[in-house]
């Protein structure tokens, strides 16, 4: 396997940050003073107990190999010192072992002291490849945009994108990287991807590895890409709020409520009794219909003699035959006998 870890750790480094430790020793249960020099100021670091790891080589396993559980965070003064208790504790591997000092937030740095847990086993690294060596030439960056689906919840995906070099005398073939992606200040989770290729001594390419979060993940995340236990370059992603899953809830909140309301209505309308005393129906009234009244039919007279318009059957209106109806009149002389 063609694998080496190439930049030397920084503790080593002339002006880099640098660890020590009040005791080389110690036992579970116990506690050590932690202090370095060399930090940038008023830095968040985590301070761990890791095995199976050398200041010369750092963490091989990575956080995977260190006692996270009694790990302690310190904050750098102005001047880029600190000093701060650390409890002893078995890490999950065997020793030898460091105390592994790295920062949080920013740019990364790092740096081990050696130390050894007092009765805990020990076991031989693994042997240093002496093949090829694997560089980074060029800055990671994240490529890809969301759509409308991450709008929604969907998991927000990128790509991360870096150039590699091999500086050394033999071929590497399909090297294993891993990616991890942190929220915040918590720890970062890994996800070993495999690059396909064959990389020449003296040789360069572009590396290209898919990076996904959980679905309707959103804030400051950390994406960090981890080579042979030695972290290489870690790169900042602002991710949006699915503001359409908000929007769903606000049109479900008032959606169901009136659906529930017009259903509920509809339910009342049908079940309750009519209008007017509770158990009883209201009365019914017939009015009698008025008919028109009609004319008596006229009557034709059957004398023979009376024409129709003297006919006293003729309708009201109709002239009749003259007569006389005035009392006798005083200047009438009259034939009376004698008395």
């Amino acid at each position: 396997m063609c694998a080496l870890l190439l930049a030397a750790p920084l503790a080593a480094a002339a002006g880099g940050p640098t660890v020590e430790v009040s005791k080389v020793q110690a036992g579970t249960g116990s506690s050590i003073t932690v202090s370095g020099t060399g930090w940038r100021p008023h830095t968040l670091l985590m301070m761990l107990v890791c095995g199976q790891a050398a200041p010369s080589r750092g963490v091989i396993g990575g956080t995977n190999s260190c006692a996270n559980a009694d790990g302690r965070a310190v904050t750098t003064d102005a001047n880029g010192h600190f000093g701060k208790q650390l409890p002893v504790a078995e890490p999950p591997v065997p020793c030898p072992c460091v105390v592994h000092v790295a920062t949080v937030t920013g740019a990364t740095a790092d740096a081990d002291a050696a130390f050894q847990v007092a009765g805990h086993p020990v076991k031989a690294l693994p042997a240093e490849s002496t093949g090829g060596r694997l560089s980074m030439l060029t800055d990671t960056r994240l490529d890809g945009s969301s759509g409308l689906l991450t709008w929604f919840g969907a998991p927000p995906s990128r790509t991360l994108v870096f150039t590699i070099g091999n500086a050394g005398s033999s071929t590497l073939k399909d090297p294993v990287f891993q990616v991890g992606t942190a929220h915040g200040v918590f720890a970062p989770e890994w996800d070993e991807q495999q690059w396909r290729g064959t990389l020449a001594p003296g040789k360069k390419a572009q590396v290209e590895l898919p990076v996904e979060l959980s679905a309707g993940a959103h804030g400051d995340y950390t994406v960090s890409l981890r080579y042979d236990g030695k972290v290489l370059a870690e790169q900042p992603w602002g991710v949006g709020r699915p503001w359409g899953v908000t929007l769903f809830w606000i049109l479900l909140c008032v959606v169901v409520p009136a659906a529930v309301f017009r259903i509920g209505m509809a339910v009342v309308d049908r079940v309750r009794p009519p209008r007017g005393h509770r158990g009883q129906r209201r009365p019914t009234f017939h009015v009698p219909r008025l008919r028109a009244a009609q004319p008596a039919p006229a009557t034709t007279s059957t004398l023979p003699w009376f024409t129709p318009d003297t006919d006293p059957g003729a309708a009201p209106g109709r002239l009749t035959a003259p007569h006389d109806d005035s009392p006798a009149s005083p200047t009438t002389p009259t034939t009376k006998g004698p008395t």
